[in-house]
């Protein structure tokens, strides 16, 4: 029997656990002839901000030799009214869901994002980007303070009824009073984690790889850390949780689910195998065969906790 993949985030339901994760899927329109866009549940589209932005100083991108990427993008989009204009209306017939990040300088901008897109009917849900580490104002500001974070979803909350997703930052002190700061506020689901903060430098000319000097540090290296955060928040809130971290594999997905989440991002993979998510796909499901599982769903937060065993101390002689 085959397992069922699809997946409950409160109101918002998925044919597959696999979201393509915003910032790696431009528009949303750029991967449409690279990649089997049915196998994804949603796609994450770039972030949107009030005004246009041209993004950092080049170069902004570095693969590191671990198998990571550092990123200074700095939100490079078209703004608001251009996107809601010219890119909105060609996800309209699209074969997965889509889910619009949004992110502001200041609680007001928020708010009025989110304003700007509640009369369209192309999207389905809002993935508020508290947590992006390359931009001056804004972004991760408001990610790593409880009260600010709190205050920038209770507002946004007023604007649409429907899902509301909040990207957390692992840059944060304690990413379960983050959590619990979006939970208080009205958040539905929680994405996490954004990017860790990092930096490469090239040995020969002292230089950092990349034009701000420290950028996003993404990609499998980051796993172990976004599955720790993962864990903290599941055990702090019960809200639904989207997961993600360097996403390589169908073994990857499966720790994400046993450590809390609900669902998963895939970001930095989708540049070196823009076809992953089928591959991906195919493999949870021989996974789900082997282990007899019904749904997908029974693993999250399926770890089974070690039981300590007792120290015995022996005395030598």
């Amino acid at each position: 029997m085959a397992t069922d993949l699809t997946c409950k985030l409160g109101a918002l339901e998925l044919s597959s656990p696999l979201i393509a994760a915003s910032g790696c899927f431009g528009y949303g329109t750029e991967y449409s002839e690279l990649t089997p866009l049915h196998t994804f549940g949603a796609i994450v589209t770039k972030t949107i901000t009030p005004q246009p932005r041209a993004g950092n100083a080049i170069p902004r991108i570095w693969e590191t030799p671990t198998g990571g990427m550092i990123n200074s993008i700095g939100l490079a989009n078209v703004g608001i009214d251009r996107y809601i204009a010219e890119k909105l209306p060609e996800l309209r017939n699209y074969p997965t869901k889509v889910i619009v990040s949004v992110a502001g300088n200041t609680v007001s901008e928020y708010r009025e994002l989110v304003a700007k897109m509640e009369p369209h009917t192309e999207w389905s849900a809002l993935e508020l980007n508290i947590s992006c580490p390359n931009v001056k104002e804004g972004g991760i500001s408001f990610g790593v303070d409880p009260i600010m974070t709190e205050t920038v979803v209770r507002e946004c909350r007023k604007e649409t009824t429907r899902p509301l997703i909040v990207k957390l930052t692992p840059m944060a002190s304690s990413a379960a009073g983050i959590a619990k700061a979006c939970e208080a506020a009205g958040a539905d689901i929680l994405s996490l984690v954004n990017t860790f903060v990092g930096i490469a430098i090239d040995p020969e000319t002292r230089k950092p790889r990349i034009a701000t000097i420290t950028g996003g540090y993404s990609g499998p290296p980051i796993k172990p850390m976004a599955l720790a955060k993962v864990w903290e928040v599941y055990n702090a809130t019960k809200l639904p949780i989207i997961g993600m971290g360097g996403i390589a594999s169908a073994e990857d997905v499966v720790e994400f689910f046993l450590a809390g989440s609900s669902a998963v991002q895939i970001g930095t993979m989708i540049y070196v195998e823009p076809a992953i998510s089928a591959t991906i796909l195919e493999k949870l499901q021989e996974y789900g065969t082997r282990h007899k599982l019904s749904m997908l769903s029974e693993l999250t937060g399926a770890l089974k906790r070690p039981q300590p065993k007792p120290i015995v101390c022996t005395t030598a002689g």
